[in-house]
């Protein structure tokens, strides 16, 4: 069990800032401090906040590589959500999911692996991508609709922490 020292109000706001997430808003937090200084331990901290409180956290970190994989963050994230659903929510999340994507998903499923699990049956005849700027908008669209799919299913925000945000690279943001 890690303390936070000094932190105790940074976690309250943090606390504060999901509440207002709650109850409609939209929010968005950034945790900044130089290295060591605890902000990894917070947000996991939050994390069991959220999850305590019936909510849904996800976690991502990028990658200091100069040519990760597009989105390595958030697809890390969502590709822990897909392995993790329960099986109460499969069914409902897998059909709701096929209706926002539609055969778009494919191009979701090139990012997000373990998506794949829930959105079985769909075929893999796609057309490549010629357009990289039309691609990377695509891809942000589908991500926004996955995050409203999910968000949906669970019945409160999805709480999403993305460590290392520094190595991230302009289309991810």
């Amino acid at each position: 069990n890690e303390a936070l020292f000094d932190r105790e109000m940074d976690f309250s706001i943090l606390q504060n800032s999901y509440r207002r997430s709650i109850s409609g808003a939209n929010e968005c937090a950034i945790i900044v401090g130089p290295s060591g200084i605890g902000k990894s331990v917070l947000a996991n901290r939050l994390g069991t906040y959220v999850s305590s409180s019936g909510g849904l956290f996800l976690s991502g970190k990028f990658d200091q590589l100069p040519h990760a994989k597009p989105f390595s963050a958030l697809a890390s994230a969502f590709n822990d959500y897909c392995n993790k659903i329960s099986k109460d929510h499969l069914q409902t999340v897998a059909s709701k999911l096929k209706v926002a994507l539609g055969r778009e998903a494919l191009h979701l499923m090139k990012v997000i692996p373990s998506l794949l699990t829930i959105l079985r049956g769909l075929d893999d005849e796609t057309s490549e991508d010629k357009d990289c700027v039309d691609a990377q908008k695509r891809l942000q669209y589908l991500l926004c609709q996955f995050v409203s799919v999910i968000s949906s299913c669970s019945g409160s925000p999805v709480t999403l922490f993305l460590d290392d945000l520094q190595w991230a690279d302009p289309g991810d943001i």
